[in-house]
C-alpha cells in the first residue's frame, strides 16, 4: 500500500539527514535503535520531491515514535474461546509522513526494530497509505466516544462518525432520515428518557406562561380550535391540560393525581360508567395508591376578575365567574355521587369488573381553576390588602371545590421542573 518509493523509508531522491545526528555512517536502523520511547522525533521540513504525487512541492516531515513492549500478545480464537499468548519483547517504531498541513498523514509505517546487539535491518510490518492511515488515526480518536459496556454489537460507518464529530448539527439531518430508530434508542435508554421528558416539561411550562401573560399568543392558540362552537378561552386551557395532565397531577393536591382516561381529561359523569351523556367535568382524575378516590376539576377563563365590587367598606364580593364556577363544580360532583354511588369498579375490555380495582366517591375532592392573582393588585402595583383578604377568606371557607388561580398552578409546575423532581410514573406527558 502507499507509494512503493516510501516502503523502506528511502525516497527516490535524497532526504535530509535527521537533525539530531549528521553522521552519514548511521543507518535508519541505528536511528531507530537509539530513539527513546518517551520522546517523539520530528525531522526537518522538506518539499515533497515526487512529481507524480499530488503533494509535489508541498512541505512534509517524518514523525517517529518507538515502543518497547514487554512482550507481544497474540489472540487466537479456537472456536469456543479466545486464547491469548505472549512472545518475547521487542522494539517497534511507528513512522508517519505528514504533508501539506499539520495532522495530514500521507503515509504510515509500523516497523520491527532489531535489538541493539542484533544484526539486521528495520523491517516493515504494516504500511498504510493516506486513506487507510487516516482511518486508523480516526479510529484512535473515536475510542474516547465508544463506551466499554454494551450488550449489542454495533456497526457504524466511518464517514458517519466523522460527520457527527465535525458537525453536531448533522444529528438533526440523521434524525429526519430515520426518526423511528432514534426514538427507539431513547426508549432503550432510561437516562435519555428522563432528559427528553424534562426538556418537554420545561417547554410546556414556558408555553403555560405565554398563554397566561401574552394575549396575542393566546389568541393564536384560540384560532387553532377547529370547531367554531368550541372556540372559547376555556377550550384552550382544556386542550393544554389534555396534552399535559402531569401539570394537574403534581399541582392540585398533596396526593399524586392521574387522568381517569389517558386519552382525554374531559368526561361525562353520569351513570355507572362515566361514559354516558349527562353532566360534563373539564377534568376527571383520581388519586394514586391502593385506595383511589375520584377528583374533579373545572377550568374557567384566566382573564376574568376574581372579585366583583366593594360590597361594604373593605369587603369585596367574588365575581360572577368565580361564583358560577363554584356552583357548577358543586353541581357536577353532587350529580356524579348520586348517579355513581360510593364506588366505581374498573372494567376490562369485555365490560366485566376487574377484581379489587375500585375508585371511591366519598366526598370527592374538586377544584376550580380561574383567573389570576394579579387581579388583587392595586393601581400602583402593590398589594391591595382588602381585596386579598376578601378573596382569601372566601376560598378558605369553600372546600368543595378548592379554588385555585392559573398562576398558582403554573408556579407549582415551574417549581417541579426547576427542582427536577417531577414524578416519572403514573402521569403521562
Amino acid at each position: 500500500m502507499g507509494d512503493p518509493a516510501w516502503s523502506a523509508g528511502i525516497p527516490d531522491e535524497p532526504w535530509p539527514d535527521e537533525p539530531w545526528d549528521e553522521s552519514p555512517a548511521l543507518t535508519e536502523t541505528d536511528y531507530a535503535q537509539r530513539r527513546l520511547p518517551e520522546r517523539t522525533y520530528v525531522s526537518k521540513s522538506f518539499p515533497v520531491p515526487q512529481r507524480a504525487s499530488r503533494d509535489y512541492g508541498q512541505p512534509a516531515r517524518f514523525v517517529y515514535k518507538v515502543f518497547d513492549p514487554e512482550g507481544e500478545s497474540q489472540a487466537v480464537y479456537d472456536g469456543s474461546e479466545w486464547v491469548v499468548s505472549e512472545t518475547e519483547k521487542g522494539r517497534y517504531q511507528v513512522k508517519l509522513l505528514v504533508a501539506r498541513e499539520a495532522g495530514a498523514v500521507k503515509e504510515l509505517w509500523v516497523e520491527r526494530v532489531p535489538a541493539n546487539d542484533a544484526q539486521g535491518q528495520v523491517r516493515v510490518r504494516l504500511n498504510l497509505g493516506r486513506d487507510d492511515a487516516n482511518r486508523l488515526i480516526q479510529l484512535l480518536r473515536n475510542l474516547d466516544h465508544i463506551p466499554v459496556e454494551g450488550g449489542h454489537t454495533v456497526r457504524v460507518d466511518d464517514a458517519l462518525v466523522q460527520d457527527l464529530f465535525a458537525n453536531p448539527d448533522s444529528l438533526v439531518e440523521l434524525y429526519h432520515r430515520d426518526p423511528d430508530r432514534f426514538r427507539q434508542l431513547i426508549t432503550d435508554d432510561a437516562a435519555a428518557r428522563d432528559v427528553v421528558a424534562l426538556a418537554h416539561r420545561r417547554e410546556q411550562v414556558d408555553r403555560f406562561r405565554r398563554l397566561l401573560d401574552d394575549p396575542n399568543y393566546f389568541e393564536v392558540e384560540l384560532t387553532q380550535v377547529s370547531t367554531p362552537a368550541q372556540r372559547k378561552p376555556e377550550t384552550v386551557w382544556q386542550r393544554f391540560f389534555e396534552e399535559n395532565p402531569w401539570v394537574l397531577g403534581v399541582s392540585l393536591a398533596g396526593q399524586l393525581l392521574t387522568s381517569w382516561d389517558q386519552a382525554r381529561l374531559e368526561q361525562s359523569v353520569v351513570g355507572s360508567s362515566v361514559t354516558g351523556g349527562g353532566k360534563v367535568t373539564d377534568a376527571l382524575l383520581r388519586t394514586s395508591g391502593r385506595v383511589r378516590s375520584m377528583v374533579f376539576a373545572e377550568f374557567k377563563r384566566h382573564d376574568v376578575s376574581l372579585l366583583r365590587r366593594e360590597y361594604r367598606g373593605g369587603c369585596w364580593s367574588v365575581s360572577e365567574d368565580v361564583a358560577g364556577g363554584v356552583a357548577q363544580a358543586q353541581g357536577t360532583v353532587q350529580q356524579a355521587v348520586r348517579d355513581i354511588g360510593d364506588r366505581l369498579a374498573d372494567l376490562a375490555n369485555d365490560r366485566s369488573e376487574i377484581p379489587g380495582r375500585f375508585t371511591y366517591l366519598y366526598r370527592p375532592r374538586s377544584f376550580l381553576i380561574v383567573g389570576k392573582l394579579d387581579d388583587l393588585i392595586g393601581e400602583a402595583g402593590g398589594d391591595h390588602v382588602e381585596r386579598i383578604r376578601s378573596f382569601e377568606l372566601f376560598r378558605a371557607s369553600i372546600t368543595e371545590p378548592e379554588v385555585l388561580t392559573y398562576d398558582e398552578v403554573l408556579a407549582r409546575a415551574e417549581w417541579i421542573v426547576d427542582t427536577q423532581q417531577g414524578p416519572q410514573e403514573g402521569v403521562t406527558d
